[in-house]
C-alpha cells in the first residue's frame, strides 16, 4: 500500500503516467520544460518566466502578433508633436486581483520601483539613457498618466511592451513585502497566481473580474478573456516524457514539440500541430577578447568552415530558413540584402586559421542539453569545423551555469539562443554593446554602436533599413557571432482543446482557450 502511494505521488509530481481526474476538466495543463526563475517581472527572468508573467501582469501597452504596439491598460496613447510627452488615459473598470481599481498612482508606484537601481530591472538602462530617459512620471488625475522623456525615441513604446521587460507590468503595492522586496504579483491579467511548487508546477487561477478588451486575441493585446478556471504549467524537463504525457492525456498543450516528433504526432487521430514562424534567434557566440579569437581571421575561418544551410536543414528538417542576419526572416525589416548567406569555403577557412597562428589547439564551445537546438548546434559545428582542421571541444553545462557564464562573458564560443526581439534595433542590441560595462555583449564595435543608437532614434523607415543593412554588412566582416536561423514554433494539442493559437513568441497563451468535455 505504501509503495502504491509513493508511486502515485511520484507520477503526479512528474505530470505523466496517470489518467487525469474528472475535476481537472476545468484545468488547462501546459508543459513547461523548466521551472520559472521568479515572479518578479523583468528582474530574475528567462523565457519561461516571461511567459508565465504575461498571464498575470499587464502593461500600459502590449505587443500585437505583428510586433506593433497596441494600448492595453491604457485606453489610448497621445504623443506630443515633439515626441517628448506621452499621455496614457487609463481604461475604466480595470481591477487588480485583490479587487482594487487601477489608478494612475499604481502606475507611478510600479514605474518608480522599475526605475530604482537596486531593483535590477532588465530594462532600466533602456529607459535611463540607452533608448531614452524618463524624466518624469506624472499623475494629473486618477485616470491619467503622463511620462516625459529626455529625447524622442522610436523604441519607447516597444520597450514598455517587451516581454523580457516583463511588459513593464503594472502591479499593486500588495505585491511587495513591508521592506519593499518582491513577494508575489498582484496584477490585472486574466489569471492570478495560485500555487507554485518549485520544480513541479505553477498553477494560475481565472480572474473572474478581468476587464477584457473587445474583439479577438492579438499577440499579447486584444481580447484576453480566460475560459478555464485554472491553468497548470507542469514542469517536465525531458522531451520524451512530455510527449508521453500528451499522448496519455496528462497535459493539454505541448507548446514546444520536437521537430522529429511532428510527423508522428500529425498522424495521431485528434492531434493538431500549430506552427508559426518565430522571431527568436539561434546563434553561435565568439569571445572577441579571447587570445585566439581576438584575431578576426580566426573568427572568419570558423564562419567559413560552417555550412549554415546544411546545419539549419539538419536541425529543423527544412522548417526554418538559414539566415546570417539577426533580424528574423519574417520581419518586415528583413531585406533581400540580408538574405545573403556566405558559402562554405574549407580552403579559405584553413588558410585564415593558419594565418591567425592556429596550430590545432582545442577551442571550447559551451552548450547545454536543456535546449535541444543548442546542443545539436554545437555537435554539428564540431563536425563541420573538424573538416577544416579546427579542433572544437564541447563543454556541456547545466542551463543555469551556462546562463551565468554568458552573462559574465566567460567562454570562448557558445551555442546560444535569444528569445524574440520584435524590433530590429533590439535584434542587434541583443549582442551589441560595450564589454567593459556589459560583459554579456559579444560585439564591441563603437561605430556599430553609434549606428545602433541612430536606429533607435530614427523614425523614418527607409533610413532605419539603411542603418540595419550597414550593420549587417559590418557583422559579416567582424564575425563576433554567427547567426543561424529563427526557429519555427510547433505546439500540439488534442481534440478537446479549442481556441489555442501559436504565435511568433515561443511561450504559449492560455487565454481564449476552452476545454471541451470528453
Amino acid at each position: 500500500m505504501r509503495l502504491r502511494a509513493s508511486f502515485l505521488a511520484l507520477a503526479a509530481s512528474l505530470g505523466f503516467g496517470l489518467a487525469a481526474p474528472a475535476a481537472a476538466q476545468d484545468t488547462l495543463r501546459i508543459r513547461l520544460n523548466a521551472d520559472i526563475r521568479s515572479t518578479d517581472p523583468g528582474v530574475n527572468r528567462d523565457a519561461n518566466t516571461d511567459g508565465l508573467v504575461w498571464h498575470v501582469l499587464e502593461g500600459l501597452v502590449a505587443l500585437r502578433g505583428d510586433a506593433t504596439v497596441a494600448p492595453m491598460l491604457a485606453e489610448r496613447v497621445d504623443i506630443s508633436d515633439d515626441g517628448l510627452t506621452y499621455t496614457f488615459p487609463l481604461r475604466p473598470g480595470v481591477r487588480f486581483h485583490n479587487g482594487q481599481p487601477l489608478t494612475s498612482a499604481d502606475v507611478a508606484f510600479a514605474m518608480e520601483r522599475y526605475r530604482k537601481r537596486e531593483t535590477n530591472w532588465r530594462c532600466r538602462g533602456d529607459l535611463d539613457g540607452s533608448v531614452t530617459r524618463i524624466t518624469a512620471v506624472e499623475t494629473p488625475d486618477p485616470q491619467t498618466v503622463v511620462m516625459r522623456l529626455e529625447r524622442p525615441s522610436a523604441l519607447f513604446l516597444t520597450t514598455l511592451a517587451r516581454t523580457d521587460c516583463g511588459q513593464t507590468g503594472i502591479f499593486h503595492r500588495d505585491s511587495l513585502n513591508a521592506d519593499g522586496s518582491w513577494r508575489a504579483p498582484v496584477g490585472t491579467g486574466p489569471f492570478r497566481l495560485g500555487e507554485w511548487r518549485r520544480g513541479q508546477f505553477i498553477e494560475l487561477e481565472r480572474f473572474a473580474e478581468y476587464a477584457a478588451l473587445p474583439g479577438e486575441p492579438d499577440g499579447l493585446a486584444g481580447n484576453k478573456t480566460p475560459h478555464v478556471d485554472r491553468v497548470r504549467f507542469t514542469v517536465i524537463p525531458d522531451d520524451a516524457a512530455a510527449r508521453a504525457a500528451l499522448l496519455a492525456g496528462n497535459i493539454d498543450i505541448l507548446p514546444d514539440a520536437r521537430t522529429r516528433d511532428l510527423r508522428d504526432l500529425r498522424a495521431r487521430p485528434g492531434m493538431t500541430v500549430h506552427s508559426s514562424p518565430s522571431f527568436d534567434l539561434q546563434i553561435i557566440l565568439m569571445q572577441t577578447t579571447d587570445p585566439l579569437l581576438s584575431d578576426v581571421r580566426m573568427r572568419r575561418a570558423i564562419a567559413l568552415a560552417l555550412d549554415v544551410p546544411e546545419l539549419v536543414r539538419a536541425l529543423t528538417e527544412g522548417g526554418s530558413r538559414p539566415s546570417r542576419a539577426p533580424i528574423p526572416v519574417g520581419s518586415g525589416f528583413h531585406t533581400p540584402a540580408m538574405s545573403e548567406v556566405p558559402a562554405r569555403d574549407l580552403a579559405a577557412a584553413r588558410r585564415l586559421a593558419q594565418e591567425a597562428g592556429y596550430r590545432g589547439q582545442p577551442i571550447r564551445i559551451v552548450t547545454t542539453r536543456r535546449y535541444e537546438a543548442f546542443y545539436e548546434i554545437a555537435v554539428l559545428a564540431q563536425d563541420m569545423l573538424r573538416e577544416a582542421g579546427i579542433n572544437l571541444e564541447l563543454e556541456v553545462l547545466e542551463w543555469a551555469t551556462q546562463l551565468q557564464r554568458y552573462t559574465r562573458g566567460e567562454y570562448q564560443m557558445m551555442a546560444f539562443g535569444f528569445s524574440a526581439r520584435l524590433d530590429p534595433s533590439l535584434s542587434f542590441e541583443m549582442f551589441t554593446g560595450p564589454k567593459a560595462t556589459q560583459p554579456r555583449k559579444a560585439w564591441d564595435n563603437p561605430q556599430v554602436q553609434a549606428m545602433l543608437e541612430d536606429s533607435m532614434r530614427e523614425t523614418d523607415r527607409a533610413r532605419r533599413i539603411a542603418l540595419f543593412e550597414s550593420m549587417f554588412r559590418q557583422l559579416l566582416e567582424d564575425v563576433p557571432v554567427v547567426a543561424l536561423y529563427s526557429s519555427t514554433n510547433n505546439a500540439v494539442t488534442p481534440a478537446h482543446v479549442q481556441g489555442f493559437r501559436s504565435w511568433a513568441v515561443d511561450a504559449p497563451r492560455a487565454w481564449g482557450v476552452r476545454l471541451a468535455r470528453r
